[in-house]
């Protein structure tokens, strides 16, 4: 019999300079989507002002951007189960290129939301596929220190996006933060292109359309009702019964069609998985609390400290700084030690810490105070983000891979939509209402103060320059204390984080890549099979006719028929 290929080289693995080249390529594309996305985050105040648009329209065009992202990360990642994972991060860098290069050229919220929705599209492709094909390349073992090297670009593209689109709007205008990124785009591509080859066996593609339609309108019909509640309608509503009665309805109709669909968007089995299970509720909550602070942030020091755009971004620096600094650190010695649970669980606690001490920011808080909030709750980010994904991608099959990885970063997206839908009403009516009390007092006190008021009617977003001492005070005082209370509202969310994490099950991470576990599993199937066909027609009783009792039925075998050693 043949030697077992079970210890062989898997097909397209690659190793040194090759694997290096590709690492390279991907974390470019990375890059370029991280960066596209936060290049408009301290801009987006002026750029929703400039267009017209209200506090709503601030939340409705960053949601729009995660949510479809949300949507999306399931199908992206369902489809890297099936077909070549090179093309499907090349497709999503291309739409992602196109909705961003359309959305320079907004004129109008909706405008502008219904790009945000491309953009999205394609940041969900890359926010489930980069994870994918590192796992494919890397094994968890040593993933650790590329996954702190995964944080640390994030955190670069975080701190650098806002510093660049800053720049721009202060000096040629907010349209070409979405144009910025498109020429590193294109050079992505072309990279990915020449260095990434990945063996992919392609299967038949059967897409679960039913149930992302009904995940789609479940949860986009839940987020809408959390945006618009209060506002444009009662909280007890027909509209409130009608949007909670057809989100409800579509997810649990969703549940039905995941069980039964043969391709399921979302494999419900996985839940079975302690780690995945724990690990959802916990980027659920990491979501929120990384989503809400990177937008809340931009508000609180362009809004309630009155800086520029580009002052916004340096003053942010702190948390990208303590993003940037653990998940490297971390990284490096997760795949140094083998030990993560320890690093995940400092990781949780200074994010309720983090939080907390953000909770008690107003208009007049001392600098000092705020950079050790954001440094703080930066760290804890970035010791949980991403090894959330790595923890996972440790314990499911290597069939499931890329569901599983797209179902965290899907549910962490999903959380951090929420959180921001949730965060941006209860901001609203804070702001709404703690400057109606500020101007109802200054109308006391000195009347003619309230000159140029008129801008801030119907809750549009002020320009804090334009406006008069007296008002402006008013104005900065009611962001300082709504930013603050929204920071302490979402403090339990992180509680949530660090309960789940506690408990996730302690397991060694393995040292094989993707591809090592898959091709190990192929041989397997090769060898059991080789060794059924053997048993099935290697040896054939035969009965003697002379021999009646059949004792010699045992001895005698096909050799005998066939001139064999037994003959």
């Amino acid at each position: 019999m043949t030697s077992s290929p079970a210890n062989a080289a898997p097909s397209g693995l690659l190793v040194g300079r090759a694997k290096n080249l590709a690492l390279a390529g991907l974390f470019l594309s990375m890059f370029v989507t991280m960066i596209a996305m936060n290049v408009v985050g301290t801009s987006m105040p002026i750029i929703i002002a400039d267009i017209g648009g209200s506090q709503a329209s601030f939340t409705w065009v960053i949601m729009a951007t995660t949510l479809a992202s949300a949507i999306s990360t399931p199908i992206w990642g369902k489809l890297a189960d099936l077909t070549s994972k090179k093309v499907l991060v090349q497709t999503s860098l291309v739409i992602f290129t196109v909705g961003s290069i359309v959305a320079g050229m907004a004129q109008d919220p909706s405008w502008l939301i219904a790009c945000r929705v491309f953009q999205g599209l394609g940041a969900g492709g890359m926010g489930a596929l980069g994870q994918i094909v590192l796992a494919e390349i890397v094994s968890p073992r040593e993933r650790g220190k590329y996954m702190g090297i995964i944080g640390a670009v994030m955190a670069v593209a975080t701190v650098a996006g806002p510093l660049v689109g800053g720049l721009l709007t202060d000096t040629i205008g907010w349209r070409y933060n979405f144009y910025v990124a498109v020429p590193i785009a294109i050079v992505a591509i072309v990279m990915l292109q020449y260095t990434l080859h990945l063996h992919t066996e392609k299967q038949k593609v059967k897409i679960d359309y039913a149930g992302a339609s009904f995940i789609s309108v479940g949860f986009s019909s839940l987020l809408i009702w959390i945006t618009l509640a209060g506002t444009d309608f009662d909280w007890w509503s027909w509209q409130t019964g009608l949007m909670v009665g057809v989100g409800v309805g579509a997810l649990l109709i969703a549940i039905f069609v995941e069980l039964k669909a043969e391709e399921p968007l979302i494999p419900l089995t996985l839940f079975k998985n302690r780690t995945f299970t724990l690990s959802v509720i916990a980027s659920i909550a990491v979501g929120m609390v990384m989503f809400a602070t990177v937008v809340y942030l931009s508000q609180y020091m362009q809004l309630a400290r009155g800086r520029s755009v580009i002052e916004s971004s340096l003053l942010t620096l702190p948390m990208m700084l303590g993003v940037l600094g653990s998940s490297t650190i971390v990284g490096q010695l997760i795949s140094r030690r083998g030990n993560w649970k320890s690093y995940m669980v400092t990781g949780s606690v200074l994010l309720v810490i983090g939080l907390a001490l953000m909770g008690q920011l107003r208009y007049d808080t001392p600098y000092w105070i705020a950079e050790v909030s954001m440094f703080v709750l930066g760290c804890g980010v970035g010791m949980t983000m991403q090894n959330l994904v790595l923890v996972v991608q440790n314990t499911v099959s290597p069939n499931q891979l890329g569901a599983a990885s797209a179902g965290v970063t899907f549910f962490r997206t999903l959380g951090g939509s929420a959180g921001m839908s949730v965060m941006g009403t209860i901001l609203a009516h804070e702001v709404e209402s703690l400057i109606s009390d500020g101007m109802t007092k200054l109308a006391a006190s000195n009347p003619a103060a309230l000159e140029g008021a008129e801008a801030l009617k119907g809750g549009a977003i002020p320009k804090i320059a334009e406006l008069s001492g007296p008002l402006r005070t008013v104005v900065e005082s009611s962001y300082g204390e709504a930013i603050g209370h929204v920071f302490l509202a979402v403090s339990p969310v992180a509680v949530i984080a660090l309960i789940a994490i506690a408990f996730l099950p302690n397991l060694p991470l393995s040292t094989k890549t993707n591809a090592e576990r898959l091709s190990e599993e192929r041989s397997a199937v090769e060898e059991q099979a080789s060794e059924l066909f053997e048993v099935s027609t290697g040896t054939i009783p035969v009965v003697d006719p002379a021999d009646h009792d059949g004792s010699r039925s045992s001895a005698t075998t096909r050799d005998q028929r066939t001139g064999g050693p037994n003959a």
